[in-house]
Parts: C-alpha cells; sequence; structure tokens
C-alpha cells in the first residue's frame, strides 16, 4: 500500500530556522522529524513511500534518496509551485490505483496505521480522516443568548472539547477525480467537493499519542519529551 507523505511546505510557523533549512529535517533528538515518520511508518510494514517535496528539495532529496537505508521505497513528486495540501496529489494520478494513505511531513504518533486502514475498508468510504480530541480552558464567562439577546444562560470558564484532524488520511483512488491538475487545493476544500457529491467520509477517532510540529513551542516540547516521545512510538 502507498503512502504519501506532504513534505513540500515552506514551515513559516517555524521560521526562522525554516528559512534556509526544511522542516521534515529540523531534527528531534538527533534524527530528523521526517525520519522518526518513516520508521514510524516503516514499523507498521508501509514501505512503498511518496515524498511529496518542494521547498528546498534538494536537501531533502539528498538526505533520504532512494530510501534503502532506512529499509523502505521511496519516490519523489517534485512540487514547482505550490498547490495547496491536496492539490500535489493530481501529479500522482498515474501512480495510484489502490487504497493509499496520506499524512503530513510533520507528525508524531502511535496511531495504528494498520487499523485505521481496516475501518476505512470496512465502512466503504472515499475517505477516511484520523481524528483526536482536543480541550480548551476558557478564561472567561461565556454567556448564552436567544435570539432577542436575553441571557438564558451563563458558565464560568468553561472547557470546550473539540476533534481535530490529525494530519492522516486514508484515500480511495477516485477522489483524485476532484483534484484539477496542477491547481491550488487544500483538503478542507476537497472534502467539500466530496460532500457536495453525497461521498462517505469516515472519521476515525483516535486516543493515541499525536503532536504535531508545526509552531516553536510544538517543536520545542517534542525536543522536551525525546525520551517519551521515543519509547511511545516504538515500543513493542
Amino acid at each position: 500500500m502507498k503512502v504519501v507523505i506532504l513534505a513540500g511546505g515552506k514551515g513559516t510557523r517555524l521560521m526562522p530556522y525554516t528559512t534556509v533549512f526544511p522542516k521534515p529535517l529540523m531534527p528531534i533528538g538527533d534524527q530528523p522529524i521526517l525520519e522518526l515518520v518513516i520508521k514510524q511508518l516503516k514499523s507498521h510494514h508501509f514501505t512503498d513511500i511518496i515524498l511529496g517535496v518542494g521547498h528546498l528539495k534538494e536537501l531533502i532529496m539528498a538526505f533520504f534518496n532512494d530510501g534503502s537505508k532506512l529499509g523502505v521505497q521511496i519516490r519523489y513528486s517534485v512540487e514547482d509551485k505550490p498547490l495547496g495540501t491536496a492539490g500535489p496529489l493530481a501529479a500522482l494520478r498515474s501512480d495510484i490505483r489502490d487504497t493509499f494513505l496520506v499524512m503530513n511531513g510533520d507528525v508524531l504518533t502511535t496511531l495504528d496505521f494498520t487499523k485505521i486502514v481496516e475501518y476505512h475498508k470496512k465502512n466503504g468510504a472515499i475517505a477516511t480522516i484520523a481524528l483526536t480530541r482536543r480541550k480548551v480552558k476558557i478564561d472567561y464567562g461565556v454567556p448564552e443568548l436567544d435570539e432577542e439577546k436575553n441571557i438564558i444562560g451563563f458558565s464560568e470558564k468553561p472547557e470546550l472539547s473539540y476533534f481535530v484532524s490529525m494530519g492522516i488520511y486514508i484515500f480511495e483512488p477516485g477522489i483524485l477525480d476532484y483534484i484539477a491538475d496542477d491547481q491550488y487545493l487544500d483538503f478542507p476544500d476537497l472534502l467539500k467537493k466530496l460532500m457536495e457529491s453525497r461521498q462517505v467520509i469516515k472519521g476515525y477517532i483516535s486516543d493515541d499519542y499525536w503532536l504535531d510540529i508545526g509552531r516553536v513551542e510544538d517543536y520545542a516540547r517534542a525536543n522536551e519529551e525525546l525520551d517519551m516521545i521515543y519509547s511511545k512510538l516504538f515500543r513493542k
């Protein structure tokens, strides 16, 4: 089963680090983020990998080469201009013939990739999105109003709970019919197209460890929690 790892972004939220250094090569301890991601995929027997690259692609390609040093096969899909998160998938039309996994190249997770694929196929979905729950504490009193602006409820510093995407997707090849060649498209817009066409999209709720290294504080946290991350990612 093919895995597409999106590693072509500029990593603007991690600037100035990513000005001359691609985010996928930012080190967590003594290993780049993307190396940890690939090792985690390999531990679940996913070894056919396509790296979508763009920003500072030469550095990424020089580091990983064909993937043989990590025991996987790596090919590259080069993005010559920004195409969003979903747009680059159009270039893979001739390579994708079956169910495939897509994920961001800056996600560390203990998600069981085998189980999410099984869930996806069991439900006959064209797309399945890995979800995790997040909670946010509101530091203010929050009123509830009716249509006439009467206060009908009041919560003091409530905690809100919601689901967020883990940046991991299982797709059927049919989603490529909704992505035009060489046009910018993000995943939310792709999902809207699928919903408008009444396609089945499932959410896979996970309580597994998950860290999206998109911001400076997330990167700092990853390095602070280094030993715990390694033990979680590669526990037997």
